[in-house]
Order: C-alpha cells, then sequence, then structure tokens
C-alpha cells in the first residue's frame, strides 16, 4: 500500500466535467447537480482502509448536508483487474451493504481521476455553487478513529462556504493509498 497525499490544486480552479456510470444504473455528470450549492467529490474505492476507516463518516456528512444542498459524488478509478474488489459490481454490492447514500461513479478509463489530478483515495475536493473549487484537503484529523477526530475540516469548508465566509487559504491535504493506475 503506497501512502500519498493530494496534490494542492490552485482555489478557484473550474469544475472538470466527466460523465460516468453510476451504481444505481444511470449516468452522471456536474451539470446534473446544477441545483447544489456544493459538490464534494471524492476519488474513493472500496478496498483502501482509509476510504472504508471514513466511509460512516462520508454517509453522514451526505445525511447532514443534503438539505442545505450539498451533494457528495465518490468516483472510483481503481483498475479492476489486479484490484477486483474495486470492480463494478462489487461497488453496487458495497453501496447496499455499507449503505452509502450518496452518487458512487465509475471512472473505467480513469480520465476523469488524471483531469482532476487525483493522486489517492480519499481524495476530496469541494466545489461551490460557481462550480469553482474552494476546498480540497482531507476530511479530519483522524482517518482511522472518529473518536479521536478534534478537527473537521472538510465540514468547516462546507459551513464557511455555505454561510458565505471565506474557506480558510490553510488545508490540509488528503492521503491514502495511490490510486490503482492501469
Amino acid at each position: 500500500m503506497a501512502l500519498l497525499e493530494s496534490l494542492q490544486l490552485p482555489m478557484g480552479s473550474e469544475l472538470i466535467d466527466f460523465n460516468l456510470p453510476g451504481t444505481d444504473g444511470k449516468n452522471y455528470s456536474p451539470a446534473d447537480f446544477a441545483d447544489k450549492k456544493a459538490l464534494v467529490v471524492i476519488f474513493m474505492c472500496n478496498h483502501c482502509p482509509y476510504v472504508i476507516a471514513i466511509i460512516d463518516r462520508l454517509i453522514k456528512l451526505q445525511s447532514d448536508y443534503a438539505e442545505k444542498g450539498v451533494q457528495v459524488i465518490g468516483i472510483n478509478a481503481n483498475e479492476a483487474d489486479n484490484y477486483p474488489e474495486d470492480s463494478f459490481e462489487n461497488m453496487q454490492k458495497w453501496v447496499e451493504e455499507a449503505g452509502i447514500n450518496f452518487v458512487y461513479l465509475r471512472d473505467e478509463s480513469q480520465e476523469a481521476a488524471k483531469a482532476y489530478q487525483a493522486q489517492c483515495t480519499p481524495d476530496i475536493y469541494v466545489f461551490n455553487a460557481d462550480k469553482k473549487l474552494t476546498y480540497h484537503g482531507r476530511l479530519d484529523d483522524s482517518w482511522k478513529d472518529e473518536s479521536a477526530v478534534t478537527q473537521k475540516d472538510l465540514r468547516e469548508a462546507l459551513d464557511a462556504m455555505l454561510s458565505g465566509q471565506p474557506v480558510t487559504e490553510e488545508q490540509k491535504p488528503s492521503m491514502g493509498c495511490s490510486i490503482k493506475w492501469k
């Protein structure tokens, strides 16, 4: 398992378009969420221990922020030949088993991951209503143990953005397993 950190991208970068199949049988692009105040795009996968450790927090985040106009979008770009647990079929199973309540998409070509310069799972991006990057960093300060969390970076960024306040420029990178490239 190679531990990587997310790259620091320029704030204000435009949301990059994609059109990817979801575990629910529909294809999605950012245009499907044009009415949202924020899009939280997370490159993730089924087998990464960093993602597994935070999946319940991501599910709770979607529940807590859905009525505030926030949509979480998970994207799995891992190649599945050597990592069959990340196959589309296993993504569908995991959505059911874990109770994932947000859109979970398959980036088979890995084009979306490359366009976003995604490095790790999870790699978290937040775009505002104008589809500009306002946050690119970690979920919180304890990937492993939720009871040890003292800093809820992603929630603080969303709260600031939704209340019209500036999002802190000090953003700690997300860290996790490397994306499994073809």
